[in-house]
């Protein structure tokens, strides 16, 4: 079912994707596309649970928008080990501005697809995402 904003449909990958982060902790973050030809969202890249938060920021091209999901482990005040999933709106001040407005006008019918966002980012540069800003708003 295509977007009515946008005309974007969402590939049942990115989905069952999501569905294996979520559930199994099967990945540490998922980075999404849209394919424009195929007026579709569709998966990237997945990261290993292995990979790192640097592995993460590395797999976002510096001039392109994404979507990515993240899944951010931390420890509590209270010493309790915890995550959270993350979901990042990755829409850089060098990419197009057709991209942007395409991806501004699927994000959130996108999101909706998602369900267990716990909390929602929009970054423009790698600053607006540092784990700085993941610890903050994990509290």
């Amino acid at each position: 079912m295509a977007n009515a904003a946008s005309g974007m449909a969402v590939h049942d990958d990115c989905k069952l994707k999501f569905l294996e982060l979520k559930a199994k902790r099967t990945f540490r973050f998922i980075v999404f596309k849209i394919e424009e030809k195929q007026k579709q969202v569709i998966v990237e890249k997945l990261g290993e649970p292995s990979q790192t938060y640097e592995d993460f920021t590395a797999s976002l091209p510096a001039d392109e928008c994404r979507y990515a999901v993240y899944d951010f482990d931390f420890v509590t005040e209270e010493n309790c080990q915890k995550s959270r999933i993350f979901f990042i709106a990755w829409s850089p001040d060098t990419s197009r501005v057709r991209s942007k407005m395409i991806y501004a006008s699927s994000k959130d019918r996108f999101k909706r697809e998602l369900d267990g966002i716990q909390v929602e980012l929009q970054a423009t540069d790698p600053t607006e995402m540092g784990l700085d800003v993941f610890k903050s708003r994990c509290s």
